[in-house]
């Protein structure tokens, strides 16, 4: 979700999400996991390859969970186009207030998910918490997209009221360890990445009703998430992804990311640039010897592109994130600046999504090369 604007900155199915896991084990503390232990877990995983996944049809995270408008048939249906071009793993954002607003339910529509993701083979990698866009979200009916718009109606999680309320916090902390806790076990998780882009001020999109303090504030915070997490003693590895400034050295890291790459037991990264800087950031990352998932790329426009990052990748075997697969509500075809620029159609070049809306691929070259360098030659 980085921007322009930003700089400031995969058992057997189960019916339901309480049979599909177990109770786990809180009698020994769940710690970072340590280079072997990560480096284990990771040799058992397939070259990961997927999309940053919000169905077409909801235009943030509380439009796709929420009971009304969780749409299970889009779901199956675009999966199913990830599953064909080779793609085994989603990234799927969930939303604090989901779990205030009906938390069995959730977890239910989560579980239900999950049994769709397992029969297009694909494991989820589930974001709890996210720091850009909207500040204000609310439960209930979602807006309709702003027209030519980039990301119109995407919100945070938590919103800048809680953040600054630490009164609500004991809820954050509940919806962050019965999450994690319900599916600690579930082999169709692959992780959690518990903070998207934690130190990101959103830009000129908000920058008007953005608090100067956001950074400091979510920096207590998300050492507290790491905590939260870690004590629901998942089987999966816990992340949060870097994505700004210099990495060539861990002190030159801000201490924010620092937190970020100390506390994960993985380590995640967003890119948008070209094949040169992808590269030099993963080389830079390689030190701490732990597996490598960029989280999100894939902005045509900036020479992020799949032909350019995917060889790069699988040669470091690096999981891939690209961000968006079907056209839809997010609008995210369109560019960061589209804020702050006005269209009136469609740009020349995409910016984001794999699909047109009816499954077409937007680019066939692309989708052909995607199915091909994930290895899969079989027509699905």
């Amino acid at each position: 979700m980085l921007s322009v604007f930003m700089l400031n900155c995969n058992n057997a199915p189960k019916k339901d999400a309480v049979s599909k896991t177990e109770t786990p084990n809180l009698s020994e503390e769940r710690k970072v996991w340590s280079v072997e232990r990560a480096n284990d877990w990771y040799d058992n995983q397939p070259w990961l390859i997927g999309a940053n996944f919000n169905p077409s049809t909801s235009i943030n995270q509380l439009e796709m969970w929420q009971a009304t408008t969780f749409d299970v048939e889009t779901i199956d249906k675009e999966l199913g186009w990830a599953e064909a071009i080779g793609m085994n793993s989603m990234r799927v954002y969930l939303h604090d207030l989901l779990f205030m607003q009906d938390a069995e339910g959730f977890f239910k529509r989560m579980d239900t998910f999950l049994g769709i993701a397992e029969k297009h083979r694909m494991k989820i990698l589930f974001v709890l918490f996210d720091s850009c866009w909207d500040p204000f979200p609310e439960l209930g009916k979602q807006r309709a997209p702003k027209p030519h718009v980039h990301n119109s109606g995407w919100v945070q999680s938590p919103g800048q009221k809680v953040l600054q309320d630490t009164t609500q916090y004991n809820r954050l902390e509940d919806y962050t360890k019965e999450t994690v806790k319900r599916f600690a076990n579930d082999s169709r998780v692959l992780g959690w990445d518990v903070w998207n882009e934690p130190d990101n001020m959103t830009g000129p999109s908000y920058e008007k009703i953005e608090i100067s303090n956001k950074v400091e504030l979510v920096e207590k915070l998300l050492a507290s998430v790491f905590e939260w997490a870690r004590s629901s003693n998942p089987s999966q590895p816990l992340t949060s992804g870097i994505w700004l400034g210099d990495w060539s050295t861990h002190e030159k890291l801000a201490t924010i990311q620092q937190l970020q790459i100390e506390q994960s037991d993985v380590i995640s990264f967003h890119n948008y640039d070209d094949r040169n800087s992808f590269e030099e950031r993963i080389n830079w990352l390689l030190r701490y010897n732990k597996p490598l998932l960029c989280t999100e790329y894939m902005a045509r426009p900036n020479g992020s592109t799949f032909q350019d990052f995917l060889p790069i990748a699988k040669k470091h075997k690096v999981a891939m994130y690209n961000w968006g697969l079907v056209d839809g509500k997010t609008q995210t075809k369109y560019p960061w600046d589209s804020w702050t620029k006005t269209y009136t159609a469609e740009p020349e070049v995409w910016f984001h999504e794999v699909f047109q809306n009816d499954g077409t691929p937007y680019r066939n070259e692309e989708t052909a090369f995607i199915k091909q360098i994930s290895s899969i030659e079989k027509s699905i």
